[in-house]
């Protein structure tokens, strides 16, 4: 909070990165100290406040930051159509932009800009030329640097470049656990820990920079997952699919039942097994034949099977709902859902079952990515997750129906 006073043996350095684990404390820490700084050092200045995205960055920064401040005797005036905010106190004022830095082409944003320092959160999520671009843009003497984030893989840039040459960059580095955070009890704490596993575990709970290895899903276990539904009545139903021509297609037929999710039925074809390919009206067919009947409130399908989602509408006998297709994010979902025991699988989905044993990290990418085999059906089932379990827990959802022409 305080290593830039001119008191602190840390005044001379040029960065804080503050990394570790999640709910540890660190945003809310550096953005008061940050903002604390900008009016001990500057008088009428610009500065930026970055996050992977403005709504990610006024939900997770801006929201708690803004009363802090306000019980501290700052005034803010925030412009939301401008994307800044003006903070003042005891005759100073300085004004912090606010940045998303969502891809490659955000560094635009804030190119051209002269700041007397940057604060970017969650700095591993952002692309490095944004990252860069905004470094650049911190030319007003006396200017800092402010990184925090939650580790991500080993060979990350951020912690080739910046972590590991913190000395050399003259950064401070603070690692934060859990533990540090001392709005949270010893029951919250053990809650977290409950949440994650694997290398989530290593990275979110115990702040590592881990590389995913082995199984994707290692909380799956037969003896827990795996069982028919105690009932035959379902509220509601669901197909999600994963639509391949040369590689294997899989189609799962979901059913609800209290809070869990069902697997029912499956729909598995390899053409390369078979061979022989097959078209996307005998895809249908098979949709059509795995359904049966049932009512279903919508199939989920990968929105890059453009041909078959044409197909599904032509017939006009199903609703379809392009599935969310963040294969990271998507995977903690279904974690999640498995850790919980949200989702269950009937043993007549063998080629589900089979690919949770097979379905594996590629410890040969510089990135968090799966192995491209024994994916279709995780693909499927990871569809269904994002698309329905997912958003009917945050409590919205929306179907578009496509109604015929009169």
């Amino acid at each position: 909070m305080s290593w830039w006073c001119a008191s602190s043996k840390y005044k001379g350095c040029d960065a804080i990165i503050c990394d570790g684990a999640v709910r540890s404390g660190k945003t809310v820490c550096m953005s008061l100290s940050f903002v604390a700084w900008a009016f001990y050092a500057f008088n009428d200045t610009s500065f930026a406040v970055c996050g992977k995205t403005i709504a990610s960055l006024r939900r997770n920064v801006i929201r708690p930051l803004v009363p802090l401040l306000t019980e501290l005797g700052f005034g803010c005036t925030e412009k939301l159509s401008q994307n800044y905010i003006d903070i003042c106190r005891d005759g100073r004022k300085n004004r912090f932009y606010l940045f998303g830095g969502r891809d490659e082409s955000s560094a635009s944003l804030i190119q051209g800009m002269t700041l007397g320092g940057v604060l970017l959160d969650e700095v591993a999520l952002m692309p490095r030329s944004f990252v860069e671009q905004a470094i650049a843009r911190c030319s007003v003497e006396g200017s800092k640097l402010w990184f925090n984030c939650n580790p991500e893989n080993p060979m990350h840039w951020f912690y080739e470049e910046w972590i590991k040459k913190a000395e050399s960059k003259n950064c401070l580095y603070l690692h934060f656990l859990m533990e540090d955070n001392p709005s949270l009890t010893p029951k919250i704490i053990e809650r977290y820990k409950s949440l994650y596993s694997g290398a989530f575990y290593e990275r979110f709970v115990e702040g590592k920079w881990v590389a995913a290895h082995g199984a994707v899903y290692p909380m799956f276990n037969s003896e827990v997952h795996v069982r028919e539904p105690e009932s035959t009545f379902f509220s509601e139903y669901y197909v999600s699919c994963d639509y391949g021509t040369v590689n294997p297609s899989s189609f799962g037929l979901w059913g609800k039942e209290g809070e869990h999710w069902y697997r029912l039925r499956e729909y598995y074809f390899d053409s390369r097994a078979m061979g022989e390919q097959r078209t996307d009206e005998e895809h249908y067919s098979a949709l059509d034949e795995l359904i049966g009947g049932t009512k279903v409130r919508g199939v989920i399908v990968d929105p890059s099977a453009a041909s078959f989602i044409e197909c599904i509408r032509r017939h006009g006998k199903y609703n379809v709902i392009p599935a969310k297709n963040d294969v990271i994010d998507g995977i903690r979902k279904v974690s999640d859902a498995l850790k919980d025991r949200k989702i269950m699988f009937s043993p007549s989905c063998r080629d589900c079952i089979r690919e949770f044993s097979l379905y594996v990290w590629d410890n040969t990418s510089a990135k968090d990515k799966p192995r491209k085999e024994h994916d279709h059906a995780m693909d499927d089932v990871r569809y269904f997750v994002t698309t329905v379990l997912s958003t009917v827990d945050s409590g919205f959802f929306s179907v578009l129906v496509e109604r015929p022409c009169k």
